[in-house]
């Protein structure tokens, strides 16, 4: 592999980011990809950069990203750049700070490289499988919470009778796994079929900071594979995890029919 340390992708993610930046609360073309998917131009201006600069960086790995059509060429590739140019767009378009670049390099299946760039909320995370991770140069590190009920975790609108606390919800879900890997909160957790490029950065932080990854049936995740999909994550405190696996069971099982 080439000489591909964590600190050239971070900095590929960060000039990014100011590209983002510069048109962030700026005048926007937005259009809708599919309904209730809204895109901008600055989505795919920022895509456009990565592809050029990561391909670059590594140019025998492939490129997976929300942006770009997929095609099956990267299959056949044992390293794979995994990147959604703006997570959380709604945030973005809507002038919010709730959005970042994620950039991910999977080897093998698995994220070996994972770099978050929200300059909105003047936060760079990185991390490197065995190495750890970090926040603006701290290192970062789980909540020790032991118990289910009583848990934080991002969400708007949590029913009266839950017995989780809400905390503010960036609308990428990058920056809430995030969350998780900074002790902000101890369990991020959807019920839906999502895409690699949303959580492939976020899950290695997460990881690397020693929260449990987790499909949302408690299976490992893995990446670069044909659908670039999986049902659901569930990111967690160690302690916690087992018990959210087996409570949202049931309704994991209902929604991911399809």
């Amino acid at each position: 592999m080439p000489d591909v340390t964590p600190e050239a992708i971070a900095a590929i993610a960060a000039e990014a980011a100011h590209l983002a930046s510069e048109r962030w609360r700026g005048e926007l073309e937005i259009w809708d990809k599919s309904p209730d998917h809204p895109v901008s131009d600055v989505d795919l201006l920022v895509d456009g950069f990565l592809r050029e600069k990561l391909t670059a960086l590594d140019p025998d790995a492939g490129y997976l990203s929300e942006e770009t059509t997929d095609t099956a060429a990267r299959l056949g590739k044992s390293r794979v750049w995994v990147v959604d140019p703006i997570d959380g767009t709604r945030d973005f378009i809507r002038e919010r700070p709730g959005w970042c670049v994620s950039v991910a390099l999977v080897e093998d299946g698995q994220p070996i490289v994972g770099a978050l760039e929200a300059p909105a909320r003047e936060e760079r995370w990185l991390a490197s499988a065995g190495q750890g991770a970090t926040r603006n140069g701290q290192t970062l590190r789980v909540s020790g919470r032991t118990e289910l009920p009583g848990a934080r975790v991002p969400f708007a609108n949590l029913p009266k009778d839950s017995d989780l606390v809400a905390v503010a919800q960036p609308n990428s879900i990058a920056l809430r796994i995030a969350m998780v890997a900074a002790g902000e909160a101890d369990l991020v957790a959807t019920l839906r079929w999502g895409h690699e490029w949303d959580v492939g950065a976020a899950a290695l932080i997460a990881r690397e900071a020693g929260a449990t990854v987790t499909d949302a049936f408690g299976e490992p995740l893995t990446f670069n594979t044909h659908a670039a999909e999986a049902f659901g994550v569930l990111i967690s405190t160690p302690a916690i995890h087992a018990a959210a696996v087996e409570r949202l069971r049931e309704r994991a099982e209902q929604l991911s029919v399809r």
